[in-house]
């Protein structure tokens, strides 16, 4: 249960990360810069605990995923982005993608 706690986290450090990149202004703006830092350190940290018990396919095809929504989801709120059809569809087959890995592949199942 703690590794799935590993990558969640893992993935908030990334978009947290990622965000701040955006406000960073080409890492002129320190504050931002820093956050970048640490979020992308925090993240890889974390994903690396999280690969102790899951196979490497399995996490970074849901820490990529995850990341890709929230990043998406976050430049609609926060960037007033928009996100057409041609986007809602290939989200959708990306969740849909990390859902098949997660819940009925037997190449991607945890090891416990």
């Amino acid at each position: 249960m703690r590794e799935y706690v590993y990558l969640g986290l893992a993935i908030m450090a990334e978009v947290t990360g990622t965000t701040a990149l955006k406000f960073s202004d080409g890492f002129t703006n320190v504050g931002p810069t820093v956050v970048v830092i640490v979020g992308y350190i925090g993240s890889f940290y974390l994903l690396s605990l999280s690969l102790q018990s899951f196979p490497i396919g399995l996490v970074y095809a849901t820490w990529s995923a995850l990341g890709i929504v929230a990043a998406a989801l976050i430049g609609v709120v926060l960037f007033d982005e928009s996100i057409d059809i041609a986007g809602f569809v290939g989200i959708a087959l990306i969740v849909g993608g990390v859902i098949c890995l997660n819940l009925f592949s037997e190449t991607y199942a945890p090891a416990h």
